[in-house]
């Protein structure tokens, strides 16, 4: 009876090894387009212009056929939860980012997904960091001349964003909650209208994100004072970062990543993990991430699921702490 079994055991194991390489060998599939779902409005924003590098970029790679389908919506939490109810058989897949998956679980009471219990992670793409810029006429040439400045002017220093919960208001509260200073928000509805009064002075400072200030950067309009990642943006090489400057705690940017409904075959999160990994590795992909403002990023779901975890609750705090509600 006890051989029986075993043998029962084994030929269970391999018909499961069977099916699992299986399904890797079958995807993506040769008849059926693999949809990545992302949350915003489609036509050339940064996120929606990733997406499609990336999927067009998966398509070679994997030797089929990946698409955008764009669901906009309640600052992508329609979209993420449309992937979140999507079947778990690799068909659909989610590309999403920061202010969906670490601060909507913050912003809003309820929500139509979990973002660590309804997706399973891939990995990493791309993050674009907010930069501190200010007026010419501010008197602060660094970081920690505008920290001194803020703080003999409470209340007095405005920074600008594109809103109650974004990520350029959110910079911002983080940077007043590390140095125990005091500035007022001022949110506009389009960003451009915030960068057009910030060069006239009407506001003093933005935690802008690269790619909408870094024009206004090299062509000396605004001054920038800091980045807030890890390490220098490729857009702007001489601005230093903030822990250059004595503040490594003053970390934001905008994280793009890919994930899956969850329970979808880890045979597929592999293969799809170490292509999306090669991909990075692209000396052009890179200079196309870069182009954009962006520092390409790369790893193991298991990374994707730390930073998101360290995300939620570093944002969750902030969001606590300055009392944001949704608009």
């Amino acid at each position: 009876m006890r051989k029986l079994i075993t043998l029962m055991a084994g030929v269970a194991a391999v018909g499961t090894f069977t099916t699992a390489a299986a399904i890797t060998e079958s995807w993506p599939p040769a008849n059926k387009a693999v949809q990545i779902i992302v949350p915003s409005p489609g036509g050339g924003g940064t996120g929606d212009t990733i997406a499609r590098l990336i999927a067009d970029q998966l398509s070679k790679k994997l030797d089929g056929n990946f698409i955008i389908e764009n669901h906009a919506g309640a600052n992508g939490n329609i979209g993420a939860g449309i992937a979140a109810e999507a079947a778990n058989d690799g068909s659909k897949l989610l590309f999403s980012w920061a202010g969906t998956l670490a601060v909507s679980p913050s912003l809003y009471k309820k929500l139509p997904f979990d973002p660590q219990k309804s997706f399973d992670a891939i990995g990493s793409i791309a993050e674009v960091p907010n930069i501190l810029v200010v007026n010419n006429d501010l008197p602060a040439g660094n970081l920690a001349e505008f920290t001194a400045y803020v703080k003999k002017h409470p209340g007095v220093v405005n920074f600008g964003s594109t809103g109650n919960g974004s990520s350029m208001h959110l910079a911002g509260e983080l940077y007043m909650g590390q140095t125990a200073t005091n500035m007022v928000h001022v949110p506009y509805s389009a960003p451009g209208q915030a960068t057009t009064n910030l060069i006239s002075g009407e506001i003093q400072s933005m935690f802008q994100l690269i790619p909408g200030i870094v024009g206004q950067v090299k062509s000396n309009k605004v001054r920038a004072l800091g980045v807030m990642s890890a390490q220098r943006s490729s857009a702007l090489p001489d601005v230093p970062t903030m822990t250059e400057q004595g503040f490594p705690e003053l970390l934001s940017s905008t994280w793009f990543a890919l994930l899956a409904p969850a329970g979808t075959p880890k045979d597929i999160i592999h293969r799809a993990n170490q292509a999306l990994n090669e991909i990075l590795q692209d000396p052009e992909v890179k200079q196309k991430l870069a182009g954009m403002g962006a520092n390409a990023l790369g790893g193991t779901p298991e990374d994707l699921d730390s930073l998101l975890a360290s995300e939620l609750k570093k944002w969750n705090k902030v969001v606590l702490d300055a009392n944001i509600q949704a608009q």
